[in-house]
């Protein structure tokens, strides 16, 4: 019979570096066992007049910034320049062949934003979005679509309430992109903005990544983000579910245990790998029997550690597939539009340009396992020179060093 594995508590600092997702909660216990990008620019669309400012851009009162513009040639719609940013509601989406989704086919990266996920979120996140006008002009407009005070939960918390994904979510969102505007705002920001040439976020961060490629408004996308936090949120509480990280296997043999910790439990309490963030660092999602049996059978694997995390339920699976119908009806009445750089999809690591097919892949994703490793390795494999994590937290930039300990990293808060 085997021995159990010992126990260890590990100070909350240490426990948030193990897995975005996980928020340490009093007496937490973790089980443990002693180890073991010739560059060519992507293709952008062009705009032939300046843009206005984020801060004019969110007035209800400015004009569109390509209002007016005259006829252009075919050649002229092949790049818009940063300042087409995420509060541009102009269509731009007809400038690209329908249908088509190979625009960024061949993306040769250099510079990239990286957007944080839930999890990510901590009390006292957008205070120094308040020091900023276009960054603090994001959070008014925040709290007047969500109807509540999301500065005021994000700076003072409770962090209980901060915690939940219906609150979670859309804070990260809003706090990612007002970390943009903080960076614009130094000497250098705008220049390190206008050189990145791809973007991609983790789970929740796909939807930041999107709106700051501009798919869609600012706007737009918090309404997304907060429909997907309350489908979520409803999906996980129609079933008894949760996560679980499993710390030192490569994702063979995580599969191979979700494996055998699926011969022991019925159909309905299944696991499987849910995100597959780096090598060693690997969560698992199902029912909660089946997350009891991975947790078990974790030290015969020969698993360092395995810790609970205290999300809502399964996400990444089909636990989450009452979320999907809502999704996709949210989805069919926004506005997308072709990205402007590549985004990359969490759900097969490649970029898309196609409005239809975007909108099927963020529908999808929510049931999806997160590609997270194969999008990092890619993009340093294509020649990635450059990284900036925008948002709360450092887990990202921790997980992309966890990959490739030389990789460049710069994290931008607000």
């Amino acid at each position: 019979m085997p021995r159990p594995p010992r126990e260890l508590r590990l100070r909350p600092a240490t426990q948030q570096a193990i897995h975005p997702s996980y928020k340490a909660r009093s007496g937490t216990r973790m089980l443990v066992r002693p180890p073991r990008l010739a560059r060519l620019s992507p293709r952008r669309l062009r705009s032939e007049s300046p843009m206005a400012s984020t801060h004019a851009l969110l007035r209800p009162s400015a004009p569109s910034p390509l209002a007016g513009t005259s006829a252009r040639s075919p050649a002229a719609a092949v790049r818009v320049p940063f300042r087409s940013r995420y509060s541009t509601r102009v269509s731009l989406a007809s400038e690209v062949a329908a249908g088509a989704d190979t625009l960024f086919a061949d993306y040769k990266p250099t510079t990239a934003f990286l957007f944080p996920g839930q999890g990510a979120q901590a009390v006292g996140m957008g205070k120094e979005a308040l020091n900023v006008a276009a960054a603090a002009e994001l959070f008014d407009k925040a709290n007047d679509i969500l109807g509540y005070d999301l500065r005021n939960l994000c700076i003072d918390g409770p962090k209980e309430k901060l915690n939940s994904t219906v609150i979670s979510q859309p804070a990260i969102y809003v706090t990612s992109l007002a970390a943009v505007e903080v960076l614009r705002a130094r000497e250098d920001g705008q220049s390190v903005i206008d050189s990145v040439d791809v973007t991609c976020g983790l789970s929740l961060g796909e939807y930041t990544a999107l709106a700051f490629a501009g798919a869609f408004s600012f706007e737009d996308g918090l309404k997304l983000v907060k429909l997907r936090g309350e489908a979520m949120q409803d999906a996980s509480d129609a079933a008894n579910s949760a996560m679980v990280s499993v710390i030192g296997l490569d994702s063979e043999k995580v599969q191979q245990l979700c494996d055998a910790a699926n011969e022991d439990v019925d159909e309905g309490e299944r696991v499987q790998i849910a995100n597959f963030l780096c090598p060693g660092n690997y969560a698992v999602s199902g029912g909660v029997k089946g997350i009891e049996a991975v947790e078990a059978k974790a030290k015969s694997f020969k698993a360092r550690m395995t810790v609970r995390l205290a999300v809502a339920g399964a996400f990444h699976t089909s636990f989450m597939q009452p979320a999907v119908s809502r999704l996709e009806s949210a989805l069919a009445a926004t506005e997308i539009r072709s990205p402007r750089i590549p985004v990359i999809s969490n759900v097969d690591a490649h970029p898309h340009s196609d409005p239809e097919m975007i909108k099927k892949i963020l529908a999808q994703q929510v049931t999806s396992p997160v590609q997270w490793e194969t999008t990092v390795t890619t993009l340093l494999g294509k020649g990635l020179e450059k990284s900036y994590e925008l948002g709360p937290g450092k887990v990202i930039a921790g997980i992309i060093k966890r990959i490739n300990k030389g990789a460049s990293v710069e994290n931008i808060g607000a």
